[in-house]
């Protein structure tokens, strides 16, 4: 049996392939190095920069450091992107947020889901990809069955349903009451559709949690927090105490609006929401300018995944814009 090694290139040099006239190699120092336009957009004050390091443990390994995905109807365009923060790319951690959108083609209804963990809770980016699937695929089935449907509180039960039978699952136990559900996944849901209207696209939603959605609009740059209850618009808004899945409040918050030509549905998690503020800074500005009309979905991800000091949370992004068929 004989014991088999990596070949190293420099052994098949002979002493006459040295005397060869080759070609000289420029020293690094002269070789200007390849600009990379893909480095972490700087905002004022950037944070530090380091290399990220995989999540480790074993529910960590179909989470992605980023996601990112997009398409369009002949009345709307949907872009999202979700990107792990600087504390999670350092400590090993996985992401914690999670998105998913459909197209309910019959009723041509655009659903979608965004969560983010609770970061108190053990397996939150399990809780926060869990109830998203199930959100999208308990709209899908139920719009099959009445295209007018809208019951965003059967469908908040309906998600912390399946947190429980995930917890029962692991811990074995038949019936775990909600503190040791939230101690495993607890949870922030925005979830809705996006449908046409003969007077353009509705959007209908819910929240539980202090994830949220806004309204840019692209004429002005400004932008409206949707289940902001100072908001000086009026909005169909039932509002209550923010507290995450599996925890339900006596009826969810929720909000109904009609998008113009010239705005932009965003719903997103505090990772976005935090460092956005009002919209009247920085990251307002940045948004703003790339958001004007839909980017690809790989730079929405570049341009959510932005660099400043002291925002280093998970960070979560879908938008949709009407689309003139």
């Amino acid at each position: 049996m004989s014991l088999l090694r990596r070949r190293n290139p420099a052994e098949d040099i002979t002493p006459e392939a040295d005397d060869r006239d080759v070609p000289a190699v420029a020293p690094s120092a002269d070789i200007a190095p390849t600009p990379d336009p893909w480095q972490p957009i700087a905002v004022d004050e950037a944070g530090p920069v380091f290399e990220a390091r995989p999540p480790t443990g074993p529910d960590c390994f179909d989470f992605p450091d980023t996601e990112c995905d997009g398409w369009s109807t002949s009345t709307a365009t949907l872009r999202y992107a979700s990107v792990r923060g600087a504390r999670h790319r350092y400590h090993s951690e996985p992401r914690q947020d999670s998105v998913r959108a459909a197209l309910h083609a019959p009723s041509e209804s655009l659903v979608f889901a965004v969560a983010d963990g609770v970061s108190s809770a053990t397996i939150a980016h399990r809780g926060a990809h869990k109830v998203c699937e199930v959100a999208v695929g308990r709209m899908l089935h139920c719009l099959s069955a009445d295209a007018r449907w809208a019951d965003f509180d059967g469908l908040a039960r309906y998600c912390v349903g399946s947190l429980r039978k995930l917890a029962s699952w692991r811990l074995r136990e038949e019936s775990p009451a909600p503190p040791e559900i939230a101690k495993l996944y607890a949870t922030t849901l925005v979830a809705g559709l996006v449908w046409p209207h003969s007077n353009g696209l509705v959007a209908e939603l819910f929240r539980i949690g202090d994830s949220s959605a806004w309204i840019l609009d692209r004429a002005s740059g400004r932008y409206l927090d949707l289940f902001d209850s100072g908001a000086d618009e009026p909005l169909d808004v039932v509002s209550t105490a923010v507290t995450p899945l599996p925890h339900l409040p006596e009826r969810v918050e929720t909000v109904t609006r009609q998008l113009t030509p010239a705005q932009v549905l965003l719903v997103g998690t505090d990772g976005f929401g935090l460092p956005l503020g009002d919209g009247d800074g920085l990251i307002g500005t940045l948004f703003a300018r790339h958001l004007d009309s839909p980017p690809t979905p790989s730079w929405l991800a570049h341009v959510l995944d932005f660099s400043r000091a002291t925002f280093d949370d998970d960070r979560t992004l879908l938008a949709v814009w009407p689309r003139d068929p």
